[in-house]
Protein backbone atom coordinates (compact mmCIF):
# COMPACT_ATOMS: atom_id res chain seq x y z
CA UNK A 1 0.00 0.00 0.00
CA UNK A 2 1.30 3.13 -0.89
CA UNK A 3 1.84 5.92 2.28
CA UNK A 4 -1.21 7.43 3.11
CA UNK A 5 -1.42 11.89 2.22
CA UNK A 6 -4.17 12.68 3.78
CA UNK A 7 -4.25 16.21 2.02
CA UNK A 8 -4.31 14.37 -1.64
CA UNK A 9 -6.76 12.25 -0.37
CA UNK A 10 -9.17 15.06 0.38
CA UNK A 11 -8.10 16.75 -2.64
CA UNK A 12 -9.31 13.81 -4.61
CA UNK A 13 -12.29 13.79 -3.02
CA UNK A 14 -13.46 17.25 -3.16
CA UNK A 15 -12.64 16.87 -6.93
CA UNK A 16 -14.91 13.72 -7.86
CA UNK A 17 -17.57 14.79 -5.34
CA UNK A 18 -17.58 18.76 -7.17
CA UNK A 19 -18.10 16.89 -10.38
CA UNK A 20 -20.40 14.52 -9.58
CA UNK A 21 -23.42 16.98 -8.26
CA UNK A 22 -22.13 19.40 -10.03
CA UNK A 23 -23.88 16.87 -13.07
CA UNK A 24 -26.83 16.31 -10.55
CA UNK A 25 -27.35 19.96 -9.31
CA UNK A 26 -26.20 22.27 -13.01
CA UNK A 27 -27.45 19.61 -15.48
CA UNK A 28 -29.85 18.00 -13.86
CA UNK A 29 -31.78 20.52 -12.24
CA UNK A 30 -30.85 24.11 -13.89
CA UNK A 31 -30.48 23.16 -17.07
CA UNK A 32 -32.84 19.93 -17.14
CA UNK A 33 -29.93 18.06 -19.35
CA UNK A 34 -29.22 15.12 -19.94
CA UNK A 35 -26.48 15.97 -22.11
CA UNK A 36 -24.53 18.02 -19.06
CA UNK A 37 -25.28 15.63 -16.58
CA UNK A 38 -23.68 12.65 -18.71
CA UNK A 39 -20.64 14.42 -19.70
CA UNK A 40 -19.92 15.52 -16.01
CA UNK A 41 -20.50 11.83 -14.65
CA UNK A 42 -18.07 11.22 -17.39
CA UNK A 43 -15.39 14.08 -16.75
CA UNK A 44 -15.39 12.38 -13.17
CA UNK A 45 -14.72 8.91 -14.19
CA UNK A 46 -12.00 9.84 -16.50
CA UNK A 47 -10.41 11.97 -13.77
CA UNK A 48 -10.85 9.53 -11.33
CA UNK A 49 -8.37 7.47 -12.86
CA UNK A 50 -5.30 10.01 -13.01
CA UNK A 51 -6.43 10.88 -9.27
CA UNK A 52 -5.90 7.25 -8.52
CA UNK A 53 -2.49 7.41 -9.93
CA UNK A 54 -1.73 10.91 -7.76
CA UNK A 55 -3.20 8.82 -4.34
CA UNK A 56 -0.72 6.25 -5.21
CA UNK A 57 -2.28 3.47 -7.23
CA UNK A 58 -2.45 2.05 -10.34
CA UNK A 59 -5.64 3.72 -11.85
CA UNK A 60 -9.06 2.54 -10.67
CA UNK A 61 -7.54 0.23 -8.18
CA UNK A 62 -7.74 3.15 -5.92
CA UNK A 63 -11.51 2.45 -5.98
CA UNK A 64 -11.35 -1.53 -5.62
CA UNK A 65 -12.04 -1.02 -9.80
CA UNK A 66 -9.44 -3.57 -11.04
CA UNK A 67 -10.78 -5.93 -13.37
CA UNK A 68 -10.00 -9.61 -11.91
CA UNK A 69 -11.10 -13.22 -12.74
CA UNK A 70 -14.26 -12.88 -11.23
CA UNK A 71 -15.16 -9.65 -12.14
CA UNK A 72 -17.32 -10.90 -15.00
CA UNK A 73 -19.00 -12.82 -13.06
CA UNK A 74 -19.46 -10.05 -9.92
CA UNK A 75 -20.60 -7.59 -12.46
CA UNK A 76 -23.54 -10.02 -14.61
CA UNK A 77 -24.46 -11.70 -11.22
CA UNK A 78 -25.27 -8.56 -9.94
CA UNK A 79 -26.94 -7.25 -13.01
CA UNK A 80 -29.12 -10.30 -13.07
CA UNK A 81 -30.24 -10.30 -9.35
CA UNK A 82 -31.06 -6.50 -9.51
CA UNK A 83 -33.43 -6.85 -12.54
CA UNK A 84 -35.21 -10.09 -10.52
CA UNK A 85 -35.72 -8.32 -7.59
CA UNK A 86 -37.57 -5.07 -9.60
CA UNK A 87 -39.33 -7.54 -11.02
CA UNK A 88 -40.78 -9.22 -8.24
CA UNK A 89 -40.75 -6.09 -6.48
CA UNK A 90 -43.41 -4.85 -9.12
CA UNK A 91 -45.49 -7.76 -8.86
CA UNK A 92 -45.60 -8.17 -5.11
CA UNK A 93 -46.60 -4.14 -5.41
CA UNK A 94 -49.44 -5.10 -7.65
CA UNK A 95 -50.85 -7.52 -5.54
CA UNK A 96 -50.68 -5.42 -2.56
CA UNK A 97 -52.39 -2.71 -5.10
CA UNK A 98 -49.46 -0.74 -4.75
CA UNK A 99 -48.90 -0.46 -8.44
CA UNK A 100 -51.78 -1.18 -11.22
CA UNK A 101 -51.33 -2.82 -14.77
CA UNK A 102 -51.48 -0.87 -17.61
CA UNK A 103 -53.03 -2.89 -20.61
CA UNK A 104 -49.90 -4.20 -22.24
CA UNK A 105 -48.69 -3.67 -25.97
CA UNK A 106 -48.84 -6.46 -28.06
CA UNK A 107 -46.23 -8.93 -28.36
CA UNK A 108 -44.18 -7.19 -31.43
CA UNK A 109 -44.67 -3.77 -30.28
CA UNK A 110 -43.54 -4.99 -27.02
CA UNK A 111 -40.65 -6.53 -28.86
CA UNK A 112 -39.12 -3.96 -30.76
CA UNK A 113 -39.94 -1.30 -27.85
CA UNK A 114 -37.64 -3.47 -25.89
CA UNK A 115 -34.92 -3.60 -28.62
CA UNK A 116 -34.57 -0.14 -29.52
CA UNK A 117 -34.81 1.02 -25.48
CA UNK A 118 -31.88 -1.43 -24.41
CA UNK A 119 -29.06 0.02 -25.65
CA UNK A 120 -29.57 3.40 -24.66
CA UNK A 121 -31.11 1.94 -21.88
CA UNK A 122 -27.50 0.36 -20.79
CA UNK A 123 -25.23 3.31 -21.09
CA UNK A 124 -27.53 6.12 -19.77
CA UNK A 125 -27.92 3.61 -16.57
CA UNK A 126 -24.37 2.39 -15.84
CA UNK A 127 -22.42 5.44 -16.58
CA UNK A 128 -24.52 6.78 -13.13
CA UNK A 129 -24.24 4.10 -11.68
CA UNK A 130 -20.55 3.33 -11.95
CA UNK A 131 -19.76 7.03 -10.92
CA UNK A 132 -22.15 6.87 -7.47
CA UNK A 133 -20.51 4.09 -6.72
CA UNK A 134 -16.97 5.01 -7.04
CA UNK A 135 -17.73 8.09 -4.71
CA UNK A 136 -20.17 6.45 -2.29
CA UNK A 137 -18.43 3.09 -1.84
CA UNK A 138 -14.89 2.72 -3.84
CA UNK A 139 -13.45 5.93 -2.21
CA UNK A 140 -14.11 4.98 1.31
CA UNK A 141 -13.34 1.58 0.98
CA UNK A 142 -10.24 1.91 -0.75
CA UNK A 143 -8.57 5.00 -1.62
CA UNK A 144 -8.87 6.67 2.09
CA UNK A 145 -6.89 3.93 3.46
CA UNK A 146 -8.81 3.47 6.59
CA UNK A 147 -8.86 -0.07 8.07
CA UNK A 148 -12.52 -0.72 8.21
CA UNK A 149 -14.52 -2.73 10.35
CA UNK A 150 -17.31 -4.15 7.82
CA UNK A 151 -20.42 -2.72 9.57
CA UNK A 152 -18.72 0.33 9.93
CA UNK A 153 -17.96 0.89 6.46
CA UNK A 154 -21.80 -0.37 5.76
CA UNK A 155 -23.40 2.29 8.03
CA UNK A 156 -21.23 5.11 7.14
CA UNK A 157 -21.48 4.13 3.23
CA UNK A 158 -24.88 3.93 3.41
CA UNK A 159 -25.41 7.15 4.98
CA UNK A 160 -23.36 9.20 2.72
CA UNK A 161 -25.42 7.44 -0.13
CA UNK A 162 -28.29 8.64 1.28
CA UNK A 163 -26.96 11.92 1.55
CA UNK A 164 -25.54 12.29 -1.59
CA UNK A 165 -29.33 12.21 -3.15
CA UNK A 166 -29.81 15.38 -1.09
CA UNK A 167 -32.66 16.91 -4.37
CA UNK A 168 -34.54 14.09 -3.63
CA UNK A 169 -34.09 14.41 0.39
CA UNK A 170 -37.57 16.82 0.42
CA UNK A 171 -39.70 13.63 -0.56
CA UNK A 172 -40.07 12.73 2.47
CA UNK A 173 -38.95 9.77 5.48
CA UNK A 174 -40.09 6.89 2.62
CA UNK A 175 -37.08 8.07 0.12
CA UNK A 176 -34.64 8.68 2.84
CA UNK A 177 -35.48 4.75 3.99
CA UNK A 178 -35.09 3.42 0.61
CA UNK A 179 -32.07 4.83 -0.22
CA UNK A 180 -30.48 4.35 3.35
CA UNK A 181 -31.50 0.25 2.38
CA UNK A 182 -29.95 0.51 -1.11
CA UNK A 183 -27.05 1.65 0.13
CA UNK A 184 -26.62 -0.94 2.93
CA UNK A 185 -26.86 -3.57 0.08
CA UNK A 186 -24.19 -1.99 -2.22
CA UNK A 187 -21.96 -1.23 0.43
CA UNK A 188 -22.56 -5.04 1.82
CA UNK A 189 -21.50 -6.18 -1.45
CA UNK A 190 -18.69 -4.21 -1.43
CA UNK A 191 -17.73 -5.83 1.88
CA UNK A 192 -18.45 -8.96 0.71
CA UNK A 193 -16.97 -9.91 -2.67
CA UNK A 194 -13.77 -7.33 -1.58
CA UNK A 195 -14.38 -5.36 -4.72
CA UNK A 196 -16.79 -2.71 -6.43
CA UNK A 197 -17.74 -5.11 -9.25
CA UNK A 198 -20.68 -6.94 -7.61
CA UNK A 199 -22.07 -3.11 -6.12
CA UNK A 200 -21.61 -1.63 -9.64
CA UNK A 201 -23.80 -4.46 -11.60
CA UNK A 202 -26.35 -4.67 -8.59
CA UNK A 203 -26.73 -0.76 -8.83
CA UNK A 204 -26.91 -1.09 -12.73
CA UNK A 205 -29.15 -3.72 -12.71
CA UNK A 206 -31.98 -1.91 -10.34
CA UNK A 207 -31.55 1.19 -12.02
CA UNK A 208 -31.95 -0.62 -16.03
CA UNK A 209 -34.99 -2.43 -14.62
CA UNK A 210 -36.64 1.16 -13.83
CA UNK A 211 -35.65 1.97 -17.78
CA UNK A 212 -37.18 -1.11 -19.19
CA UNK A 213 -39.85 -2.46 -16.98
CA UNK A 214 -42.23 -0.78 -18.76
CA UNK A 215 -41.71 -2.36 -21.44
CA UNK A 216 -42.14 -5.53 -19.69
CA UNK A 217 -44.35 -4.93 -17.32
CA UNK A 218 -46.39 -1.79 -17.94
CA UNK A 219 -47.45 -0.01 -14.42
CA UNK A 220 -48.89 2.98 -12.80
CA UNK A 221 -48.51 3.49 -8.91
CA UNK A 222 -51.60 3.70 -7.05
CA UNK A 223 -50.13 4.32 -3.85
CA UNK A 224 -47.03 6.70 -4.09
CA UNK A 225 -45.93 6.09 -0.27
CA UNK A 226 -45.66 2.25 -0.58
CA UNK A 227 -43.55 2.45 -4.09
CA UNK A 228 -40.28 3.63 -2.17
CA UNK A 229 -41.22 0.94 0.52
CA UNK A 230 -41.48 -1.50 -1.38
CA UNK A 231 -37.90 -0.97 -2.95
CA UNK A 232 -36.41 -0.57 0.23
CA UNK A 233 -37.85 -4.18 0.86
CA UNK A 234 -36.25 -5.42 -2.25
CA UNK A 235 -33.12 -4.28 -1.08
CA UNK A 236 -33.55 -5.92 2.30
CA UNK A 237 -34.09 -9.55 0.99
CA UNK A 238 -30.88 -8.24 -1.54
CA UNK A 239 -28.81 -7.74 1.62
CA UNK A 240 -29.69 -11.56 2.48
CA UNK A 241 -28.77 -12.84 -0.96
CA UNK A 242 -25.72 -11.18 -0.81
CA UNK A 243 -24.63 -13.25 2.74
CA UNK A 244 -23.93 -16.61 -0.02
CA UNK A 245 -21.59 -14.76 -1.74
CA UNK A 246 -18.52 -15.86 -0.28
CA UNK A 247 -16.47 -13.26 0.89
CA UNK A 248 -13.31 -11.60 0.06
CA UNK A 249 -13.20 -13.39 -3.69
CA UNK A 250 -9.57 -12.97 -4.31
CA UNK A 251 -7.82 -12.15 -1.28
CA UNK A 252 -8.19 -8.52 -0.76
CA UNK A 253 -7.03 -7.91 2.81
CA UNK A 254 -6.29 -4.44 2.33
CA UNK A 255 -9.60 -3.14 3.80
CA UNK A 256 -12.73 -3.89 5.45
CA UNK A 257 -12.93 -6.81 7.39
CA UNK A 258 -15.25 -10.01 5.77
CA UNK A 259 -18.55 -9.45 6.48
Amino acid sequence: MPAVDRKRVVIAFVVLCALYNLGEGIGGHVFHSLAIVGACLVAMLAAAWPLGRWLGFKGYDAYALEWRRSTFLLLSGGLVMALLLKYTAVCVGMALGVYTARPPETAAAAAMSFASSLPWALVVTFVPSMAEDLLTRGFLYRAMRVQWVSWVFVVVSAVFYMVNHVYRMSAGVGEWLMLFCFGLAYATAVVRAGTLWLAVGLHWGWNLANQLIDTVLPYDIALPAWSPILSAAAHVVMLGVLFAVPTNLEGDDLHADPA
